[in-house]
């Protein structure tokens, strides 16, 4: 039983990290590899279980989802498309060859979620320079973000987040609204297509579904008062030690 709560217990934090900074993946995914899953059976696992966390974040964010009402429509679709693609990848990758690009996928997330301001910045002036610049471009990057999401998932925030800047959108919470909408969506998706796959541990996943939940919530709320520099650094110093750890005891 205790294995169990230690499941809740890392996506509950999760939860409140992905509302707040991002990256709560980087927290379940090796918890449940200590716990003995195989890589790609965790992976799926904290698919099926992360949704719940992202709609419960995007209802903390309702009312500012309502600002952005016409960009809503056109980044789902985008963000499901690409989630069918990267959760049939996932299916069909052997489980030797994901636990080896684990460790990359890993200083990936790390990578965005530790320059997220300067990217954030970057393309900030961008769109700035390029008003007339199409939705198409960031309808793409929404749609790899998808790929990628349903495929490993940890640090598509900041992904969502450059396309929604491309689109316009620059308040950050705002953003953030949307993004937990968009995470759900794409997470939804690979939930349900993961769910026919046989490799969901269900045991896991029911008891990180309303750690995710909760998490999601109380990290709406406290986001919209709170800094995430402070919970971005220490993420991003856990994701490190984890994508090292895994790349030497390969």
């Amino acid at each position: 039983m205790e294995y169990f709560l230690v499941s809740f217990c890392s996506a509950f934090l999760a939860g409140a990290i992905n509302s707040v900074a991002g990256g709560g993946t980087l927290i379940t995914f090796p918890t449940l590899l200590w716990l003995g899953l195989d890589p790609v059976v965790a992976n799926i696992t904290n698919t099926v279980a992360l949704w719940v966390g992202s709609l419960s974040g995007a209802f903390g964010f309702r009312k500012r989802i309502q600002e952005v009402k016409s960009l809503i429509l056109p980044f789902l679709i985008s963000s499901t498309v690409g989630a069918v693609v990267g959760a049939v990848l996932l299916i069909k990758t052997p489980s030797q060859t994901f636990k080896s690009i684990v460790p990359f996928l890993i200083f990936f997330a790390v990578f965005m979620l530790a320059f997220s301001e300067v990217i954030r910045r970057f393309l900030a002036k961008f769109v700035i320079q390029e008003k007339n610049l199409p939705l198409l471009l960031p309808l793409f990057l929404q749609f790899i973000t998808g790929v990628y999401g349903s495929y490993f998932g940890a640090g598509i925030g900041i992904m969502m987040l450059a396309s929604l800047t491309l689109s316009g959108v620059y308040h950050i919470h705002t953003a953030n609204g949307l993004k937990n909408l968009l995470g759900f969506s794409i997470n939804l998706i690979g939930a349900f297509i993961f769910i026919f796959s046989g490799k969901v541990s269900w045991a896991y996943a029911l008891f990180m579904m309303p750690g995710f939940a909760l998490g999601g919530y109380a990290g709406a709320k406290i986001s919209q008062r709170f800094k995430p520099k402070v919970v971005r650094f220490f993420v991003v110093l856990w994701g490190l030690f984890i994508g090292i750890y895994l790349l030497l005891v390969e």
